[in-house]
């Protein structure tokens, strides 16, 4: 029998609000760290894929922005993002978090995703903070909301429901060809992870609008002869006021934030690092088009 005619393959879409646990998932299925995560919504602002290979099939993961009421364009483009990714998929599989209460942007989705018409997996995530019975009760609520061919409740944080998920979804894949070498996790180039790096250790160090109003640009990425490998980038920020706020009194915040970035980005180049960091202002970059384009937030 000839294996290869019986390659599976294919796009997966992974779409939700913002904060029900996408990016936790794709690092949980990778197995290894691929997108960035912090307890605050809005971490993911593009699109990051994650490439798992076996014998018999090619799963390419799209995780996605968190879907939202735009407030800027910045949000207006992450939503286009989004739904893009739904739109180019085999298979869209969309989130929810169980602890929450329904929003109207759920409906704004699931009326989306109806019109694109494609094969879509609910998965009911953070089971790990309710109880067992509350469950059943919600499972039938959704199978009338909506035409789901498959309802799979997780906990992506506890890894639980991981593996029988990714079985799911290969059942769900066509027969197709590799797109991808079997040892590549991600077509995304190095400097995209250092930067997502960089603007997480913002996101965990900072508060209010300061991680939202940041944006990270690798300006430099070159070994040295010494083996080390330098680094530099800007943080941009829309105000006087942030970029007081993000470096930090004698400059200790964004020291700190250099820091632990550059711990985590020596693990991922397997190289010592030289990370510089610098600060500038980029005013009401989120709401401008041309800023957004320049900073590199294109279609």
């Amino acid at each position: 029998m000839d294996i290869q005619k019986k390659f599976k393959s294919g796009y997966v879409s992974i779409i939700g609000e913002p904060n029900v646990g996408k990016s936790t998932f794709l690092n949980a299925v990778m197995g290894e760290k691929i997108a960035i995560v912090t307890p605050k919504p809005q971490t993911t602002r593009t699109q990051i894929r994650g490439v798992v290979t076996t014998d018999t099939y090619q799963i390419i993961f799209l995780d996605t922005p968190g879907i939202l009421d735009p407030k800027y364009r910045l949000h207006d483009w992450m939503v286009k993002t989004a739904y893009a990714a739904a739109e180019d998929a085999d298979l869209v599989l969309y989130f929810i978090d169980v602890s929450q209460r329904r929003s109207q942007i759920e409906l704004q989705i699931l009326e989306r995703i109806s019109k694109i018409d494609l094969k879509t997996i609910l998965i009911i995530n953070k089971i790990d903070l309710i109880s067992k019975d509350s469950l059943l009760p919600i499972i039938q609520e959704y199978s009338q909301k909506f035409p789901f061919i498959e309802i799979m409740p997780i906990s992506a944080k506890l890894s639980e429901g991981i593996s029988e998920l990714r079985k799911l979804v290969v059942d769900y894949l066509p027969l197709g060809p590799q797109y991808f070498p079997e040892d590549q996790i991600s077509d995304l180039p190095e400097r995209f992870f250092v930067a997502e790096t960089v603007r997480e250790k913002i996101f965990l160090e900072t508060s209010k609008e300061i991680p939202y109003s940041t944006s990270v640009v690798i300006e430099q990425f070159k070994e040295r002869k010494n083996g080390k490998m330098f680094i530099s980038a800007i943080v941009y920020v829309e105000r006087k006021s942030q970029r007081g706020i993000l470096v930090g009194k004698r400059g200790e915040m964004i020291k700190r934030i250099g820091r632990l970035a550059r711990v985590e980005i020596e693990g991922f180049v397997n190289s010592p690092v030289f990370l510089e960091l610098r600060v500038l202002v980029k005013e009401d970059w989120r709401r401008s088009d041309r800023k957004l384009k320049d900073l590199g937030y294109t279609s």
